[in-house]
């Protein structure tokens, strides 16, 4: 069979719960409705690494962000470190890469043949490791207060992207090939700050918005972890309902708002010749709390933070299915290996989905995520297989929950003694992929150096 074209659409912090499609009873998105009737919608996919440049390099080389030595947002990958681009061109794939992956340092392809639209400027310069100590603070808590209407931030940014890639498309389509190509079309929105234009906020009146759940849980009552969290990130005090309410309202404005440009990018490839060979995949480096616990942002490991939108449509794959296995970023190189019949390498942290792709069930395997950056004193992991999920923190208690049962993480079931073996299966399951002492020391070493030295340092 002729391989096929790859169409990668990828958002940035994305809760797959804010889409018609997942669920969500407001917000509208047909196009991503519409993408997951005709092909495979994943219900719990994750990312690795809850935070933009860890999650992403671990996206690019099916590998978690500690074995390539990428720990926090100013931490480059090195250019040796092979992607699934890199496996791509090699096997006779044209490869390009359109607008934000964050990148840091001079290498600005890693593996791509070629680059339409570049990280903007201040995203990709090598940065001094995030300052973790106690008494650390972000300067304000600007990525909630800054919303409603008004100028914004990634509005020409997004539409340049949609620009360069519809005309990658058309190209495409009207000089067809038989070399197959793989397009990254890739989005900073919904990311922070939420200014968002009024003609989208106005399909989210305020008193239509549902406040988010928090149960009976106080600051003084949750997590050290996630209490100096919310320290760290000036998300200690409750906001007025509101300002809630507002930036609840510009997070769904700015998903709408996405979901156009993404159907902008589908309508060229459904009323083309592109139709009947290209496969379209749509995901997110990570999600965003949204209020959920009191947190906004991420860098944690409740679902808010975590999951991520995975769905996935082409020729010869399963239309209108859900696949509710836990999968996570690093089974995405596998999978477009597989795609393109292409040998997928030793070494990588996870496997093609390419199975489920066909309507196939896979094997449930550990869904492990990792966090080393700001806001946490020390390193955070997850370990998550079936329902279960199990977080741990190097020299703080343990969290364990049980999804089916409490789907909004507020019963800790870690130290019960009816969970004491579930939570040892976890732990032994988790360390026998990572030494969690030896990642955060290791972590923490790379913080301390700066500039290029950092960059390569284990």
């Amino acid at each position: 069979m002729k391989r096929p074209n790859i169409l990668l659409i990828m958002s940035d912090e994305h809760d797959p719960a804010v889409a018609g499609c997942y669920g969500h009873p407001l917000v509208q998105t047909p196009n991503l409705d519409s993408l997951a009737a005709g092909g495979v919608l994943f219900e719990n996919a994750y990312c690795n690494n809850p935070i933009c440049v860890p999650s992403r390099m671990s996206f690019l080389t099916g590998k978690y962000a500690s074995d390539v030595n990428v720990f926090d947002n100013g931490s480059p990958l090195a250019p040796d470190i092979p992607t699934f681009a890199t496996y791509l061109e090699a096997s006779g794939y044209e490869t390009t890469l359109c607008g934000r992956m964050h990148m840091i340092g001079p290498d600005r392809l890693h593996g791509f043949g070629r680059r339409l639209f570049d990280d903007k400027g201040d995203w990709v310069r090598f940065g001094k490791g995030p300052v973790r100590t106690p008494e650390a603070r972000r300067s304000s808590n600007s990525h909630v207060t800054e919303c409603g209407p008004g100028p914004p931030r990634w509005l020409e940014y997004d539409s340049t992207v949609t620009d360069l890639s519809e005309r990658f498309l058309r190209d495409k389509a009207a000089n067809p090939s038989d070399r197959p190509w793989c397009l990254v079309a890739s989005f900073m929105y919904p990311h922070f700050p939420l200014y968002a234009p009024q003609e989208y906020l106005d399909l989210y009146p305020p008193d239509r918005i549902e406040l988010p759940h928090l149960g009976n849980e106080t600051l003084a009552n949750q997590h050290p972890a996630i209490r100096h969290l919310r320290f760290f990130f000036h998300n200690d005090k409750p906001l007025p309902e509101e300002l809630t309410r507002a930036a609840l309202a510009s997070y769904f404005a700015l998903v709408t708002l996405t979901d156009e440009h993404i159907g902008r990018l589908m309508t060229i490839v459904d009323e083309s010749s592109l139709l009947e060979n290209t496969v379209i995949i749509y995901v997110s480096d990570h999600s965003e709390m949204a209020g959920q616990h009191g947190i906004w942002q991420k860098q944690c490991f409740y679902e808010s933070s975590v999951r991520v939108p995975l769905i996935a449509r082409g020729p010869q794959l399963k239309a209108g299915a859900r696949v509710s296995t836990n999968v996570s970023l690093v089974d995405i190189m596998p999978t477009l290996l597989d795609l393109a019949g292409t040998p997928i390498p030793q070494g990588l942290r996870g496997r093609s989905l390419l199975p489920s792709l066909h309507g196939d069930p896979v094997s449930e395997e550990v869904v492990v995520a990792e966090y080393h950056a700001q806001g946490m004193l020390s390193a955070g992991y997850m370990a998550k297989k079936g329902n279960l999920k199990y977080n741990h923190y190097v020299g703080l208690p343990p969290q364990l929950f049980d999804l089916a049962a409490d789907p909004h993480e507020f019963v800790n079931l870690a130290g019960h003694p009816g969970w004491a073996a579930a939570q040892s299966n976890l732990h032994q399951e988790l360390v026998a992929r990572l030494d969690p002492d030896e990642v955060d020391g290791r972590a923490k070493r790379n913080q301390q150096l700066e500039g290029m030295a950092r960059s390569y340092t284990g």
